[in-house]
């Protein structure tokens, strides 16, 4: 969803979680979502967003905001723009591109080894997770579908025991705009990639490194619309 603009340069701020909870935590909570906002393409490139526009959307003072805002000027993924607010930065096709390629060059492999080595245990404590992502999927909130997502994808490499390739990839998640969401909400398809999550435990449980592979790659697929149309 576009941000809309108003005779002055600063877009109004796109539909976002309203936050509560304890003061202490809205930085992180706020941060957390405006990263998700970015990854799903609710924050466009080149928009302007002023702190106190997004403070009024999530309900909290703008400090919080601001602060976290400047967190992601860190990361690069937004700049200041003085005396206006955080402009979006682009992120061209072929940098998306080459963000997903790295992502199923290191996570597929990686999920697949985890069809002999994970625990099922392990394996099923993910499972709520993944219903979330369908719940999020079926009520069109692309937001939370992202939260979930980064949890699930995360929280299952994890269980490799590698916590630099667990940085790694949440750094490229960080950095990707995963617009085939939006192409798989509008064809309706949404659902069905989110219920891909329960399928892959599915097959992981069943110890399948071949349906592990086929849903993990299609899975993928998803990030760059490549299945949206199929």
């Amino acid at each position: 969803m576009a941000a809309q603009r108003t005779s002055a340069p600063v877009a109004v701020a796109p539909a976002l979680p309203v936050l509560g909870g304890k003061k202490s935590s809205y930085r992180e909570r706020v941060a957390d979502a405006l990263r998700a906002a970015l990854i799903a393409g609710e924050l466009r490139p080149g928009e302007i967003y002023s702190a106190p526009t997004l403070a009024a959307r999530f309900g909290v003072s703008a400090t919080p905001v601001r602060e976290a805002m400047l967190d992601l000027v860190k990361e690069g993924l937004v700049d200041t723009v003085p005396n206006k607010g955080f402009r979006v930065t682009a992120v061209s096709e072929k940098q998306l591109d080459e963000y997903t390629h790295i992502r199923a060059l290191v996570e597929i492999p990686t999920v697949v080894g985890l069809a002999t080595t994970a625990d099922p245990v392990s394996l099923e404590a993910l499972r709520p997770v993944a219903r979330e992502i369908v719940r999020a999927a079926a009520a069109g909130d692309l937001i939370a579908y992202v939260e979930a997502d980064t949890r699930f994808h995360l929280g299952l490499l994890a269980l490799a025991g590698n916590a630099h390739l667990v940085e790694v990839v949440g750094d490229l998640r960080g950095r990707s705009r995963l617009y085939g969401l939006t192409a798989l909400l509008e064809a309706g398809r949404l659902t069905a990639s989110a219920e891909e999550h329960l399928e892959l435990l599915d097959a992981l449980t069943a110890r399948d490194k071949d349906a592990v592979r086929e849903v993990m790659t299609r899975h993928l697929g998803h990030v760059r619309g490549l299945w949206a149309a199929k």
